[in-house]
C-alpha cells in the first residue's frame, strides 16, 4: 500500500536533500545578542510606492540600531503582474534615500551574502525540499480541483451563507485516497499543492506583536494552496522558508497583512520552525473628501517614490517626514537636537502608531524646507546639481557655466541663525533665482512689467535715473538701506511706511515703493530674494545696464 512518502517522491523524485539540509547549509547567524535580521522584500511590479518606502526606512533603521542584519529579498514568484526591470529600479530609489542593504538582491546579475538566493524564482529547490517534507508528513497534498469547481464550491458556500475557502468538508482532496492521488498524476491530471491545515475557525490564536500588542485572532483552518501549479510557491509558504532560512527575526510589514497572520504561525508550527516576532505597521493614509483611505498607486501621484525624486524634495526632508509618522516621539527629539543627523534618532516599536499614518504632502514640504534652510550653500549646490543633471537639464546648464556664482545666490541670507526658507525642494530653485542668469533676463518683455498703477512712470523713471547716477554697492546692508531711503526722501517719498500711512497725501508713496521699482528692474518680480544680496551678486555694470533698458521702456 502506498504511503505519503510514495506520493512525495513522485511529485519531487529528484529532489533528496532534507530540512535537515537545509538548516546546516544555512545555519543560524553569529549575531550580537539583542540584534536584528530584517528584511525588506519587494515584489518587481512596478514604481516603489512611498508606503514601501517607508516599511524599508523603518527595516533598515531598527536593523542597523541593534547591530544587525538588513537584506534585500525580491519575491518574484508572481510572473503575471511582474515588470521587467523594476527590482533593479526599487534598489536604486532605495539608494538614493541611503537604504542599502548589508545582503541579499542587488541587481539581477549580483547578490550579496551567504543566505541566498535572494529572488524567490531562484529558491524553487529549497521549496521543494520543504514541501515534500510536508507531503512526508501528511500535512500537504495535491488538489486536482479545476477553476470551475471552485467556483461552484464558492457559490454553494455563498447560497448556505458560510465562510468561503477550501477547508474542512469543502476540501474535496484533502482525504483523497493516496494510491487514487498517485494515479491521477500518473495520468498528467494538472494539481496544485495544498497545506492541510488543522486549525479550527470556531477557536483563537493569541500572539503578542511588537507593535499592535496582545492579539486575539481567529484561528486558520483553510487548507490554502502553498505550490502553484507552475511549481512556484504562494507567498505564505515562500514566506515560512525564506524567513526562516535567512534566519530573519523580525517580520515588519503593513497592518493589512494581520489577517494572513494565523496561517503563518500555523505552518511555522506545523513545520517545527521557531517563529519569528512580528510587527505590523500602520498603512499609509490619505484623506479623501473627510474619508481616510489607503494611498493609492493608482489615483494618487504621491503614492509613487519617483514623485518625490523627480520634484526634487531633498531625500533628508522626506526620510524626516517618515520619521515623524514611524515613531510619535520624533519631532520632540528633532526640536530639541538641532545639531544632530536624523540617523541618531533611536527608531522604536514601542512609539509606533496603532493607526493608520495619515500622509501629509504639505507636512512633507515644510520639513524640507526647514531642513533645506540650514544646509551649507556648497553642500546645497552639489545636491541640486545631481537632482538637476537628471530632471531639468536647462538648470543643470545654468548651474556648471559658473557654479561660484551660483553658490553666492544660494547662500543669500543662508549661513545665519535664522536663516531664509525659500524652497522647499530642488524644483523651487530655478524659478526663483532664473532672473541672475543674463539669458533668462533678457527673455522678459520689461514693457510689461507690473508697476504700481498709483506712481506715474515719470516719476518711477526719474527714481532710477538718480539711483543709476549715485549708485554705491560698496556699503554694508545697513548703510545700503539708509541710501535707499535718502532716494525716497530725495523724491518726495516717505522713509519708512508707518509714516507714509499717517498722511498719505503728503508722499507720492514710501520707501518700499522705491525698493520695488528696483527690484522690477533687476528681476522683473516683485517678489525676490533680499534686494541688498541681489545687488551685490549682479554686480555694479549688470545692475546700471538692467536699470538703462528698463528706463528706456518707461
Amino acid at each position: 500500500m502506498a504511503d505519503y512518502r510514495d506520493l512525495a517522491n513522485l511529485i519531487f523524485p529528484n529532489i533528496t536533500e532534507t530540512i535537515e539540509d537545509l538548516e546546516k547549509k544555512y545555519p543560524k547567524r553569529n549575531l550580537p545578542e539583542g540584534a536584528k535580521v530584517i528584511r525588506f522584500a519587494p515584489s518587481p511590479t512596478g514604481f516603489l510606492h512611498t508606503g514601501s518606502l517607508f516599511v524599508s526606512l523603518v527595516d533598515c533603521y531598527l536593523a542597523h540600531q541593534s547591530n544587525g542584519i538588513f537584506y534585500i529579498r525580491l519575491e518574484d514568484t508572481d510572473t503575471k503582474r511582474e515588470i521587467t526591470g523594476s527590482g533593479e529600479a526599487l534598489v536604486e530609489q532605495l539608494k538614493t534615500f541611503d537604504i542599502i542593504p548589508d545582503e541579499g538582491y542587488i541587481s539581477e546579475e549580483a547578490e550579496l551574502g551567504n543566505y541566498g538566493p535572494y529572488k524567490q524564482s531562484d529558491r524553487s529547490h529549497i521549496y521543494n525540499i520543504c514541501i515534500k517534507h510536508l507531503i512526508e508528513m501528511g500535512r500537504a497534498y495535491p488538489c486536482f480541483c479545476s477553476a470551475e469547481e471552485l467556483a461552484e464550491l464558492r457559490k454553494e458556500q455563498e447560497a448556505r451563507r458560510e465562510i468561503p475557502g477550501y477547508y474542512g468538508k469543502y476540501a474535496k482532496y484533502r482525504d483523497y485516497p493516496i494510491e487514487q492521488a498517485i494515479q491521477k498524476i500518473k495520468e498528467g491530471t494538472p494539481y496544485i499543492i495544498r497545506f492541510k491545515s488543522m486549525g479550527d475557525h470556531n477557536h483563537k490564536v493569541f500572539f503578542h506583536d511588537e507593535i499592535k500588542g496582545d492579539l486575539e485572532l481567529t484561528e486558520n483552518d483553510q487548507d490554502i494552496v502553498i505550490c502553484k501549479s507552475d511549481g512556484l510557491p504562494t507567498y505564505h509558504f515562500a514566506h515560512l522558508v525564506d524567513d526562516h532560512f535567512m534566519r530573519t527575526t523580525h517580520i515588519t510589514r503593513g497592518e493589512e497583512w494581520l489577517p494572513s497572520l494565523p496561517i503563518h504561525l500555523e505552518l511555522f508550527d506545523t513545520i517545527g520552525f521557531e517563529r519569528p516576532k512580528y510587527a505590523h505597521l500602520p498603512v499609509v493614509m490619505k484623506m479623501d473628501n473627510g474619508v481616510r483611505r489607503k494611498l493609492s498607486k493608482r489615483k494618487d501621484e504621491e503614492a509613487a517614490v519617483s514623485y518625490f525624486l523627480e520634484q526634487g524634495y531633498p531625500k533628508y526632508g522626506f526620510i524626516e517626514y517618515l520619521l515623524t509618522i514611524a515613531n510619535s516621539n520624533y519631532e520632540a527629539w528633532r526640536n530639541e537636537n538641532l545639531d544632530k543627523d536624523y540617523t541618531d534618532f533611536q527608531l522604536s516599536f514601542d512609539k509606533m502608531a496603532l493607526d493608520g499614518a495619515l500622509f501629509d504632502i504639505a507636512k512633507v514640504a515644510n520639513i524640507s524646507k526647514e531642513r533645506m534652510a540650514y544646509r551649507k550653500a556648497e553642500d546645497l549646490k552639489n545636491e541640486v546639481k545631481e537632482w538637476a543633471k537628471k530632471y531639468d537639464k536647462n538648470f543643470y546648464n545654468h548651474i556648471v557655466q559658473n557654479e561660484d556664482y551660483f553658490v553666492s545666490i544660494l547662500n543669500i541670507e543662508r549661513e545665519k541663525e535664522k536663516p531664509r526658507k525659500d524652497y522647499a525642494k530642488y524644483s523651487d530653485i530655478y524659478p526663483i533665482i532664473s532672473f541672475f542668469y543674463d539669458d533668462v533676463y533678457e527673455q522678459i518683455d520689461l514693457k510689461q512689467l507690473e508697476w504700481n498703477p498709483e506712481i506715474s512712470k515719470s516719476e518711477i523713471k526719474q527714481v532710477l535715473e538718480d539711483y543709476v547716477e549715485n549708485i554705491e554697492l560698496n556699503l554694508s546692508e545697513e548703510e545700503w538701506f539708509n541710501s535707499i531711503k535718502e532716494l525716497a526722501v530725495r523724491h518726495g517719498f516717505a522713509d519708512n511706511i508707518k509714516v507714509w500711512k499717517k498722511d498719505k497725501t503728503a508722499y507720492k508713496g514710501h520707501v518700499g515703493d522705491i525698493s520695488e521699482f528696483l527690484r522690477l528692474s533687476l528681476s522683473g518680480k516683485k517678489n525676490s530674494p533680499n534686494l541688498y544680496y541681489v545687488l551685490q551678486i549682479l554686480g555694479k555694470d549688470k545692475v546700471i545696464n538692467r536699470i538703462k533698458k528698463v528706463i528706456e521702456t518707461l
